[in-house]
């Protein structure tokens, strides 16, 4: 059978239309119930892999392979050789794809003398995955480009203990993509939706309303990964805004970050009645079933949107007598753009006390950085602690937090960049200068 590649990828597109439909229904016929987003898969859980062997090697061998932007470039180019249809999976622009697997990369070496987290770091992603279009035969075909991607970074220097040791860290991490991508066949690779309502606070910043097809299950804290019809293929996570409401409506604080991407197709080119696709909803954020400690929250920008939804949740079921304190940064009054949802979000609510921070002009907080103003307002060791905002606030304030004697494990935060926060000083990250690839 003779097809332009082209061909190739709208059949492979409606045979994943005909799939969903089956799920369909599967599930009209059989409900079931949403897997859980922490679960580990059991398959990969209980195995016996040696991650700890197989980091040292690793580690010892990357400055032949880094800095990863050259391997992960070998990758693609491999992969899209070998099955150019491929290429129609993803974006036209392949920088934040590059960008997102260097994050995961770092992310497996750093933690695979603890294969459990591994595991379920790796489920939740391959659940995520299917709204790609991402099939068990594809982790295949990407193995088979990380062989031939490490040989030509590695060259002459090459050995086959460097090649073994990466290829056991990818299988195990697809033996969770592929469980965790199994345990949710139940749910949708996607969820279609709708704007409700699309509200312009700045020039660069807007508030939208999304309600989608079927319901859309997730928590307060949690995000979710959206993709505009202006640009196919080209997902960008972004926070929910509320927590799950009976009208099932959604909320999305979105910043455009730039020219030409996701963020400003949303603020400056979507209408009410323009569709959205949207991912599984992901993130740890969340607040803990038992509950009982009162809750510190810091956010900084459009971090307010997990602010907004984590005290929505609070309001319906805190621990009784427990307080929360938020403290809200912004660089200006002015960047304080939901100022009348935040009034409400403090009527009636003695148990909140909120201390915004901002950072000059007037009202410029004599405290300094928000991470200031938090350590100087109190103990917060037997607190659960919330941290959203942007990437160098977040960091400041985890670091900040921990050293203040908040126990890691009371400490919830966004992904810094999307993935993972970036490692501490010491860490096997920190052994490998990222520009050159040199140890240090």
């Amino acid at each position: 059978m003779n097809t332009t590649g082209s061909d190739a990828y709208d059949e492979y597109h409606a045979l994943l239309a005909r799939q969903d439909a089956m799920r369909l229904r599967r599930q009209m016929l059989f409900p079931a119930r949403p897997p859980s987003p922490t679960a580990v898969p059991a398959q990969v859980a209980g195995c016996s892999y040696d991650g700890g062997a197989d980091q040292q090697t690793i580690t010892r061998y990357l400055p032949l392979v880094t800095p990863f932007s050259d391997l992960i470039a070998h990758l693609y180019e491999a992969m899209f050789e070998g099955h150019p249809y491929l290429r129609g999976l993803f974006p036209d622009s392949m920088e934040f794809q590059r960008v997102h697997l260097e994050r995961a990369f770092w992310y497996l070496i750093e933690h695979l003398d603890r294969p459990d987290e591994v595991a379920v770091f790796c489920a939740r992603l391959g659940r995520d995955h299917r709204k790609l279009g991402v099939r068990p035969v594809h982790y295949e075909v990407f193995e088979a480009a990380l062989a031939e991607a490490l040989r030509r970074s590695a060259g002459e220097r090459w050995t086959e203990a460097l090649e073994q040791a990466w290829l056991r860290m990818l299988r195990f991490a697809v033996a969770a993509m592929v469980d965790g991508a199994d345990e949710a066949l139940a749910e949708p690779a996607y969820w279609n939706g709708t704007v409700t309502d699309h509200q312009l606070r700045r020039p660069d910043l807007a508030v939208l309303r999304v309600r989608t097809a079927e319901p859309y299950p997730y928590r307060a804290g949690q995000y979710a990964r959206l993709q505009s019809p202006l640009l196919p293929h080209t997902w960008r996570p972004y926070s929910l805004a509320c927590a799950p409401r009976p009208d099932g409506e959604l909320e999305f604080h979105i910043r455009c970050t730039g020219s030409g991407g996701v963020s400003e197709a949303l603020v400056a080119h979507t209408r009410v009645g323009d569709p959205l696709r949207l991912g599984p909803a992901q993130g740890s954020m969340t607040l803990d079933d038992g509950l009982t400690r009162d809750v510190l929250i810091v956010a900084g920008g459009t971090g307010w949107a997990t602010a907004k939804a984590l005290l929505e949740e609070l309001a319906l079921r805190r621990p009784p007598g427990g307080s929360t304190h938020l403290f809200l940064a912004a660089r200006t009054l002015d960047d304080l753009y939901d100022t009348a949802a935040l009034a409400e979000s403090e009527r009636g609510r003695p148990w909140l006390r909120v201390v915004p921070v901002i950072g000059e002009g007037p009202g410029a907080a004599e405290d300094g950085t928000v991470a200031d103003a938090v350590a100087r307002h109190g103990d917060w060791s037997r607190h659960h602690a919330y941290v959203s905002g942007p990437p160098a606030m977040v960091t400041a304030m985890v670091r900040r937090l921990t050293a203040m004697n908040l126990p890691a494990d009371r400490i919830r935060h966004d992904p810094v960049d999307g993935t993972v926060l970036p490692p501490s000083p010491g860490s096997v990250r920190s052994t490998v200068d990222l520009r050159t690839g040199s140890n240090t």
